[in-house]
């Protein structure tokens, strides 16, 4: 097993780690307070390419592999959280299966500008009753005389909402109470019927602003259709696992944060005649931090060259969430520790990383589902 970085994935690293520190962290905190979408970083990314990473140069991608993506995310992420997962949302849920499962004309009107960073994408699965079990989603497509659909629901929590030029919609399209059909469309902003709420108030990752949306006889054209009438799942479920691998990779980024800040200030903070760094409660927590950090890098690594390589990997993917998400949340809770009274302050940055970390466990597929994932491929083995 190889873990050294190819040449190419280096530079892409190089390259996103001196734009974050650059661009991005210094306006982190602000972006966290003022919930102000990062309009002009995203325009700045999207001219390095990091907005559709992984989509072929010929579809409006930067057509690099998923290793290179990984990283870039852990470096956003690191910087800020809420800028990493809407470039995550971007690539991960909206470019990637539009790139798998669209058509060529898909490719040309839709996927080219959105995978350039000229326009956003966002990916509608989640509804107010209906989350980690599909069956039990309302929004309905109805197929009409002319071959078009008529789209009636509502989509929450839906990360890039307020700003999406493309949505991804999941819709039920064949009603049953056991085993209903779904099928994945493209609804554009702006299309009669069409509206969205103000952007959700959460706990952390402010600048990445989500809202519910409505659809109140949405007409679809069936050239809109992502996949076949009623491959719906496939099209979610395939597009999830690679979902994860971004997720995984912005926990890592938030954990790489904390653990940074933590370890700068356990050298400068004095206490009992010397550096906290010299007590062996905090190194022993060090040592904890960066441990638990490199075994979940390694884990979105793998599951990312797997994807690469065209390899099965929804099991892996979902190891990688699961670990990375969990460890996010552990990592950043020692950090705010660490920092003490001033780790519980706004002013400083541990808070902020504490509270983005939280949401990972949660988007994309709890840890709980993430846990059934994992078993049922052990299971099945």
């Amino acid at each position: 097993m190889r873990f050294d970085l190819t040449e190419e994935q280096a530079l892409v690293l190089a390259t996103a780690r001196d734009f974050a520190r650059r661009e991005v962290e210094p306006k982190a905190a602000a972006l966290d307070r003022e919930a102000r979408w990062p309009s002009e970083i995203l325009a700045q990314m999207a001219q390095l390419g990091f907005m559709g990473m992984a989509i072929p140069t010929e579809h409006g991608g930067a057509g690099l592999d998923h290793v290179s993506y990984a990283l870039v995310v852990a470096e956003i992420s690191r910087a800020c959280a809420s800028t990493g997962v809407i470039m995550s949302v971007n690539n991960s849920l909206f470019c990637d299966p539009v790139h798998k499962f669209g058509s060529d004309e898909q490719k040309s009107r839709v996927l080219e500008p959105v995978a350039g960073g000229t326009k956003l994408g966002a990916f509608g699965l989640t509804e107010p009753t209906s989350g980690s079990d599909a069956r039990t989603m309302k929004t309905l497509a109805e197929r009409q005389a002319d071959g078009s659909y008529l789209l009636n629901g509502t989509k929450n929590w839906i990360t890039n909402g307020p700003h999406a030029d493309f949505i991804l919609v999941f819709a039920v399209t064949t009603p049953d109470p056991v085993k209903p059909l779904h099928t994945a469309m493209l609804v554009e902003r702006g299309t009669p019927g069409f509206s969205v709420s103000l952007p959700d108030h959460k706990l952390g990752i402010h600048a990445a602003h989500s809202a519910t949306i409505f659809f109140e006889n949405v007409r679809v054209p069936s050239e809109n259709l992502v996949g076949a009438e009623g491959s719906g799942f496939k099209v979610a479920m395939s597009t999830l696992d690679g979902g994860r691998i971004g997720i995984a990779a912005q926990a890592v980024g938030i954990a790489e944060a904390s653990l940074e800040k933590a370890a700068a200030y356990a050298k400068e903070r004095q206490s009992f005649g010397g550096s906290i760094a010299n007590h062996q409660a905090i190194q022993f927590m060090l040592a904890d931090m960066a441990t638990e950090l490199d075994a979940a890098r390694l884990l979105v690594l793998r599951a990312a060259s797997m994807k690469d390589r065209g390899v099965k990997h929804t099991a892996e993917s979902s190891m990688a969430k699961l670990y990375a998400s969990e460890m996010a949340t552990r990592v950043a809770h020692k950090s705010l520790q660490i920092h003490g009274g001033y780790g519980y302050s706004a002013e400083y940055s541990p808070e902020r990383h504490y509270r983005d970390a939280r949401i990972t466990e949660i988007y994309e597929g709890t840890s709980e589902i993430q846990r059934i994932v994992v078993a049922n491929s052990l299971l099945r083995s």
